[in-house]
């Protein structure tokens, strides 16, 4: 497999001088199986390069898997060059919306709106098809199989677990750490820990064993107090992920938009020495990283 980096950023895209080196684009992730079977993983602003990347190579199949529907993960669907080109397949992968109580096929109806968008979904010409997927329940892609796990972020937020003949990667999407909400001398401290342990088990148990993980690392140790609830990991906590469930590499990604990238790999060296044996490979995202599995 190879894995392809076209938007990194989390939360509003963030253009300009001081995201140049690892880029500005919202969350897109390109993968190509053995086979060259097409598997994307989110729809932010990073999708649009990545569509005219593929126009020297139409007709196509792409499979869509979008992890949540939060606006940095789909914004970039509509500006998906293939869906407006007759011979091309699009197949669109998501959660079940509890609070619309629809399932994935309302995402481009959303946001085509004649209020939002000046083209509406049905003028669209590519064969569109969507998939609601089923939480654990692999879907075939080609020589490939894609697992949704559930990950803990205030809407449903499906990570991604992508297996081709004996490699494995996985992406998380937004992801917080559990932590327990109840303080050491509460009552109901010790239950909602072992219901924290129990998830920990079941959620590494889903991972199994990867040649890749791509993690939410949104805030800082320091940062992250203030932001308990907004649904995003810090750099330790992703390491310390990688390290728990034994990944060969890490590569931390959904950078905080208002960081710079001075900042951003000052903060991300100082995480990388509080852990001096990761067990892992550790990277830092940026728009054209290629990784092969």
């Amino acid at each position: 497999m190879k894995v392809k980096m076209w938007g990194v950023r989390g939360s509003i895209p963030a253009p300009g001088p001081h995201t140049v080196r690892h880029g500005g684009n919202t969350t897109c992730i390109e993968v190509r199986t053995d086979d060259d079977n097409l598997i994307i993983l989110d729809a932010g602003t990073g999708i649009f390069p990545l569509a005219q990347s593929l126009l020297p190579r139409l007709p196509l199949t792409a499979n869509i898997f979008i992890t949540h529907t939060h606006w940095d993960h789909i914004q970039g669907l509509p500006f998906f060059v293939p869906l407006y080109i007759p011979g091309n397949t699009v197949r669109i992968h998501g959660a079940y919306d509890l609070v619309a109580m629809k399932g994935i096929e309302q995402i481009m109806d959303v946001q085509m709106q004649y209020a939002y968008f000046p083209i509406r979904e049905a003028e669209l010409r590519a064969g569109i098809q969507y998939e609601t997927l089923t939480v654990g329940e692999p879907v075939a892609v080609g020589d490939a199989t894609v697992t949704p796990v559930l990950l803990n972020h205030p809407v449903p937020n499906l990570g991604y677990r992508v297996a081709c003949n004996g490699r494995a990667m996985f992406f998380t999407g937004d992801h917080e750490p559990l932590t327990n909400i109840y303080t050491p001398d509460d009552s109901e401290y010790a239950n909602y820990q072992a219901m924290i342990d129990h998830r920990h088990v079941e959620l590494d148990a889903a991972l199994g064993q990867l040649d890749l993980l791509i993690c939410d690392t949104a805030y800082t140790l320091a940062e992250y107090p203030a932001k308990i609830g907004w649904g995003h990991g810090t750099f330790d906590h992703a390491i310390g992920m990688a390290k728990r469930i034994g990944a060969k590499r890490l590569i931390c990604t959904h950078h905080e938009p208002t960081r710079g990238d001075d900042e951003l790999e000052k903060i991300f060296a100082e995480a990388v020495s509080r852990h001096p044996e990761p067990g892992c490979e550790v990277m830092l995202a940026h728009e054209g990283l290629e990784i092969l599995l």
